[in-house]
């Protein structure tokens, strides 16, 4: 990648131009302030982006999911009886089942975002001379893997630190939407969840029908509800039955605890 007769911009360092080359075009934001001009350079740049888009993703999201992890670990562990408890158990940790809640996931992917924008703005300012306003401006479209190519990083210590803050800042994008996809899920599911709960039984015959008995057991009410919020269908069932009728107690109704475990 340090082969600049194959390429063609304004070129710095050698070895830098290719590091930040290769994470602009791997970070899917490419200026056009260095591009390939020659037909192996652009085959090689092709298959480098198919293979490499999905292997940093890989890496740097393993990498992040582990940082923000650690972040939702420190939360968690300074947990106690002050004052900030209901703050913490209500917007951003369940202390019942000791996980982070996903708004609580949405927040800190959009602090690490805001972080990075913020740094590499004072950076970029530094470094290239640009105004605070075109700062900004670089940064965000940046982080945002727009990527115009009216600005963009000329001087080796601006692609240094190009190279860096590019890396995190694009994933923490991504995971930060991926966060809200999913907040926005969960919320809509469990509004499913309660319209079904709270939902009168209208369809009697089907439920009394779960086991061909005219009596509904509390077993069957379950497996019902389960069934009805799309948790479970019949092939789970099916499965589950099969696996109980395969031991030696499979026409038992009520078996000791003692003889199924390490059974199944």
């Amino acid at each position: 990648m340090t082969n600049v007769e194959g390429f063609k911009g304004k070129s710095t360092f050698k070895l830098v131009d290719a590091l930040y080359f290769t994470i602009i075009s791997l970070c899917t934001i490419g200026y056009g302030d260095i591009v390939p001009c020659t037909n192996f350079t652009k085959v090689f740049t092709c298959l480098f982006l198919l293979v490499g888009v999905r292997f940093v993703d890989i890496m740097l999201n393993g990498l992040l999911t582990n940082v923000l992890d650690k972040q939702r670990a420190v939360l968690l562990s300074t947990m106690d009886d002050n004052k900030l408890n209901k703050v913490f158990d209500t917007y951003m940790i369940d202390a019942k089942q000791k996980r982070s809640r996903g708004r609580m996931k949405v927040m800190l992917a959009l602090v690490v975002v805001a972080g990075t924008i913020s740094i590499c703005t004072i950076i970029v300012h530094e470094v290239e001379g640009l105004s605070w306003i075109d700062s900004f401006y670089l940064s965000v479209i940046s982080v945002t893997t727009v990527g115009y190519g009216d600005k963009s990083f000329s001087t080796t210590a601006g692609r240094l630190t190009a190279t860096v803050c590019l890396l995190i800042s694009t994933l923490a994008v991504a995971k930060a939407f991926l966060f809200l996809t999913d907040l926005r899920m969960d919320r809509r599911n469990r509004r499913t969840t309660k319209w079904i709960l709270q939902k009168k039984m209208d369809n009697e015959p089907l439920v009394a029908g779960l086991d061909n008995d005219p009596a509904v057991s509390k077993s069957d009410f379950v497996i019902y509800k389960l069934k009805e919020m799309g948790k479970i269908d019949e092939k789970d069932i099916a499965i589950i039955s099969d696996q109980f009728n395969q031991q030696e107690f499979g026409k038992c109704e009520r078996i000791p605890l003692v003889d199924i475990i390490g059974k199944l």
